[in-house]
C-alpha cells in the first residue's frame, strides 16, 4: 500500500512537471513580446535615495492601521468584486499588511531575504485566487491610501520610493506563483478522524483528494467551510500514512475563529481546504550534528515529526534530546506515542518538564530546562511551540553558544513575519 501511494505521488509529480514546463514555455513567449522599461524598474529593489525617503517620511504614513484603513477602503470602492478574496473579518488581513510594510521596510537593505520571502509568499497566495492584476490594482489602491493618509503634502519622491519598494515585493510573488503552476493551490480533504484529547484539543486526520507532499516537520494551512477565505497554519504530524492521511494537532485558542471550528465545529466527514506544505523546520542532513528538539503544546506535533524522521532514517552515532514542556503534567496529551518512540529509540534523550512541577517532571520554564542540562553549542536545535516559549527558549540558546544559523523554528506569531502567509 504504502508503495502504491509513493509511485502514484511520483506519477503525479511528473505530470505537474510536464504541465509546469508546458505553462513557463507559453508564459515565456508571451512575457518577451511584452517587457516594459516599467516592469523591469519593478524587478530592481529600492536604492539607497529612495530607501532613505521611506525612512526619513514614515510619520507622515503612520499609523499603518490608518493607512491600510484607506488602503482597503479605495480598492474596493474601485473594484467592489475583490472584496470576495478576503475573509468576512479583515482584522486579521489588515495586521498582516502592516507586518508586511515593517518587514520590507526594516528589510530594504536586504533585497535577496525579501525576494525570497516573497517569492513563497506568492507561492502561497495561489490558493486565496490572488492574479497579477490584482497586484497592480493594490499599488494603485496604495498611492491613493498614500496620500489620504499624509493630507495630500506626500511628496513624488515618497510615493515612487513606496511603490517601488512594494512592486519589488509584488514581482517576487508574481514570480513564485508561475513558478508553482505545476501544483495545485490547495487540495480538498476529507475529515477521517477527529477525537478531543482536551475540551481545548483536537487531533483531526485528514485524507487528501490526491497525493499530498510534504516533509516531516512542515506545516500547512487549513479552511473551514464555517470561515471561507480564513486559512491558519497548523503542523502535519509526519507525512502521508500508507493510506495517504494527514494528521493534524488543533488547539482552540479563542472563539470565533478557525481552531475553534476545527475543534469545536468539525465532524468526521466533513470537508476542508488543505493548502501546500511550507516551512524549513526539517532536518538537516548533517550526520556530524546530533540534534537537540524543544517543544511545547501542539508544538510536539512538530517534535514528534523530526523524531520519527530521525527513527526512520537511523544514521549510527547520531543521538537527540527531547525537552517537552507544559503547563502540568496533564497537559501532555500525547504521553503514549512519546512513550513508543523512547521504547524504540535508545539514542533519543527525554525531558518532561512541567512548570507547576506535578507528576515528577522537572519544574519550571523548559527554556531554563535546557540551560540547565548540559553544552548544547555543538547541536543543531529545532524549537515548536507558543511564541513566547519559543522566544525565550531561542534567547536561552544564544546564551549557551548555539549559533542562531543552527536553531530552527517557523515564524512567530507575534514576529515580524506573523501572519504574512495566512
Amino acid at each position: 500500500m504504502t508503495t502504491d501511494y509513493h509511485s502514484l505521488l511520483a506519477r503525479q509529480e511528473a505530470m505537474r512537471l510536464r504541465d509546469r514546463l508546458r505553462a513557463s514555455a507559453v508564459h515565456t513567449a508571451a512575457h518577451a513580446s511584452s517587457v516594459t522599461a516599467a516592469a523591469r524598474l519593478r524587478a530592481l529593489p529600492a536604492g539607497p535615495a529612495e530607501a532613505e525617503a521611506i525612512v526619513r517620511n514614515v510619520a507622515q504614513v503612520t499609523p499603518f492601521s490608518a493607512l491600510i484603513e484607506h488602503l482597503y477602503d479605495v480598492l474596493f470602492e474601485r473594484h467592489p468584486y475583490l472584496r470576495k478574496l478576503f475573509p468576512g473579518s479583515m482584522e486579521f488581513q489588515r495586521a498582516h499588511l502592516g507586518r508586511a510594510f515593517r518587514y520590507l521596510i526594516e528589510n530594504l537593505h536586504r533585497p535577496d531575504e525579501v525576494t525570497a520571502f516573497f517569492t513563497r509568499l506568492g507561492r502561497d497566495h495561489r490558493r486565496l485566487g490572488v492574479l497579477p492584476v490584482h497586484y497592480e490594482m493594490f499599488e494603485e489602491a496604495l498611492l491613493e491610501a498614500l496620500q489620504r493618509q499624509a493630507g495630500g503634502r506626500l511628496g513624488g519622491d515618497v510615493t515612487g520610493a513606496w511603490l517601488r519598494m512594494v512592486g519589488f515585493a509584488a514581482e517576487a510573488m508574481v514570480r513564485g506563483a508561475h513558478d508553482s503552476l505545476g501544483e495545485p493551490p490547495y487540495w480538498g480533504a476529507t475529515v477521517t478522524d477527529h477525537r478531543r484529547r482536551r475540551p481545548d484539543l483536537a487531533v483531526l486526520r485528514l485524507r487528501p483528494s490526491a497525493p499530498y507532499p510534504c516533509l516531516p516537520g512542515q506545516y500547512a494551512r487549513l479552511q473551514s467551510p464555517l470561515l471561507p477565505q480564513t486559512w491558519r497554519p497548523y503542523t502535519l504530524v509526519g507525512v502521508p500514512g500508507a493510506d495517504g492521511e494527514l494528521e493534524f494537532h488543533i488547539r482552540r485558542t479563542a472563539p470565533g475563529g478557525v481552531s475553534d471550528a476545527l475543534v469545536t465545529g468539525t465532524c468526521v466527514g466533513d470537508t476542508l481546504l488543505l493548502g501546500p506544505a511550507q516551512g524549513t523546520t526539517t532536518l538537516n542532513d548533517d550526520p556530524a550534528r546530533d540534534v537537540l528538539i524543544v517543544a511545547g503544546g501542539t508544538g510536539w506535533a512538530t517534535a514528534r515529526a523530526l523524531l520519527e524522521d530521525l527513527a526512520a532514517r537511523r544514521i549510527p552515532g547520531r543521538s537527540a534530546h527531547l525537552f517537552l514542556g507544559a503547563r502540568t503534567a496533564d497537559d501532555l496529551y500525547d504521553e503514549p506515542a512519546l512513550a513508543r518512540l523512547e521504547n524504540r529509540c535508545p539514542w533519543l534523550r527525554v525531558v518532561r518538564v512541567a512548570e507547576d512541577g506535578s507528576g515528577g517532571f522537572e519544574p519550571g520554564s523548559v527554556g531554563a530546562a535546557v540551560a540547565r542540562h548540559g553544552d548544547f553549542s555543538r547541536h543543531i536545535a529545532y524549537v515548536s511551540g507558543p511564541s513566547a516559549m519559543v522566544t525565550e527558549v531561542t534567547r536561552h540558546l544564544a546564551a549557551l553558544g548555539l549559533p542562531a544559523d543552527r536553531v530552527r523554528h517557523d515564524p512567530l506569531a507575534d514576529g515580524p513575519l506573523a501572519g504574512l502567509t495566512s
